[in-house]
């Protein structure tokens, strides 16, 4: 009895001793979840903020891309003469544009030729004859002079003389399309009824020159002619000015703020390499949509077109005038999918560490075989083992500058780059020695050397 009463109050003590532990350990453990809790709750809000800025960011960034292609190709083609001349250029040696060309100023010389007048350079006694012989033929002899002028006509503008008068005119032509669509400029190029058009009357003197070498006398009374070739036609040009002028004063800033906004966007996210593969992927969207448009716009500008133009003509030219801008819309694109790519790749995901590790394995074996058959690095190997880890942003820093710095990039200067770069890493891969303490004795486990 002693015994058990000594026991009972001792291991009331000691419950009394145990609960009093474990109760200052419990309050602790119910105040850090009750600050676990209250830090969450305090930062879903702010987290939603974050989430919703960042799309917001990047949306609008995206929006601003196919603009930013146009102002850039705005600023280039209308704010720039040589540009837009070496734009435009090769159009002197396009067949369609030389046939349509060609077909106007046949056109132009026939209106004031008088068949009548080419029996002039006949000698007195075969005029009648002649005479006769022209009433006779009719129809007949237009044809043969209207196929003997348009031959001339084709020599003329096939030549590098039309090339000299092509290259001139759209010169002019600059000057009147800047001044149609920025409110700016002047020239002798005319824009009648939303048309740029231009005179091809200093070739229809060359044909006239030509003609009367040729012996047809009657040429030589055809006056100055001037006749105008049709080269652009914008419908309501002058609602399209206030666009054009707001793209050219855009022209550089706008796609910086574009690019801005998007890496601003995916630096405010929570998860940035996904939220920068679903950026870049969006940013492709936006500029292939872009030239879908150019697509879709160019059916829509050659139906609105009169009978009087060329279609083959117009569509060289709109191909023609286009053709940057939709190098610049291939460019981005590709841009666009190399960074998803790239940040995909440097991703934790169970694919892309596949790839990472078939990458480092295959240069591995290489090295290894390398290895075996003799092959010394010397000092490099060491070196690039030591600094292997910021070598390849130095390359990426080295790539980013060599694209900044490019005049023009197109697809496949993007394409080029990105090679180059993985060919300089996975040099760098195959040269690092990473190997440590190879050139160095091993102590053994009695403290000896080996």
């Amino acid at each position: 009895m002693p015994d058990d009463r000594q026991a009972g109050p001792g291991g009331q003590e000691r419950d009394a001793s145990g609960a009093d532990g474990e109760q200052p350990e419990l309050e602790l453990l119910r105040s850090r979840v009750d600050t676990l809790e209250a830090d969450r709750a305090a930062r879903v809000p702010h987290h939603r903020w974050r989430s919703f800025f960042s799309a917001l960011l990047i949306i609008i960034g995206c929006i601003l891309a196919p603009h930013a292609a146009l102002a850039s190709w705005a600023a280039d083609i209308v704010g720039k003469q040589d540009r837009y001349v070496d734009t435009i250029k090769p159009l002197a040696s396009d067949p369609a544009i030389q046939k349509a060309a060609a077909n106007r100023v046949t056109d132009a010389v026939m209106e004031h030729i008088d068949l009548p007048t080419l029996l002039e350079g006949v000698a007195p006694a075969d005029r009648p004859p002649a005479r006769k012989a022209l009433g006779t033929l009719g129809d007949s002899l237009e044809s043969a002079v209207r196929s003997f002028v348009h031959d001339k006509s084709e020599e003329v503008i096939t030549s590098e003389t039309f090339e000299n008068i092509w290259i001139q005119a759209n010169r002019r032509i600059h000057v009147a399309v800047e001044k149609a669509l920025t409110g700016s400029g002047g020239g002798a190029v005319k824009i009648n009824n939303d048309s740029v058009t231009v005179d091809l009357g200093p070739v229809v003197a060359q044909v006239r020159q030509r003609l009367v070498d040729e012996g047809m006398k009657a040429a030589s009374k055809i006056p100055d002619v001037h006749t105008d070739f049709t080269v652009l036609r914008v419908d309501n040009i002058g609602d399209t000015k206030t666009y054009f002028r707001v793209l050219q004063i855009a022209g550089f800033w706008l796609p910086v703020l574009s690019v801005v906004l998007i890496a601003a966007g995916v630096l405010l996210s929570r998860h940035r390499r996904r939220v920068l593969v679903t950026a870049a992927l969006a940013f492709t969207f936006a500029v292939l949509m872009l030239g879908l448009g150019l697509t879709v716009f160019r059916v829509a500008y050659l139906n609105a077109l009169p009978d009087s133009v060329s279609q083959a003509a117009a569509e060289s030219v709109y191909d023609t005038l286009t053709r940057y801008l939709r190098t610049t819309v291939r460019m981005a694109a590709t841009l666009g999918v190399v960074i998803a790519l790239a940040a995909w790749l440097s991703g934790p995901g169970r694919s892309a560490t596949f790839v990472r590790q078939s990458w480092h394995s295959g240069i591995g074996a290489v090295r290894a075989t390398a290895d075996r058959m003799g092959m010394r690095t010397g000092p490099v190997g060491p070196f690039l083992g030591r600094h292997r880890t910021w070598i390849p942003w130095i390359l990426v820093g080295l790539a980013v500058l060599t694209y900044v710095l490019w005049s023009y990039p197109t697809a496949l200067v993007v394409l080029t780059i990105t090679l180059i770069w993985l060919l300089a890493t996975a040099l760098v891969e195959f040269l690092a020695d990473s190997r440590e303490g190879e050139n160095t004795p091993v102590s053994d486990s009695k403290g000896g050397t080996g």
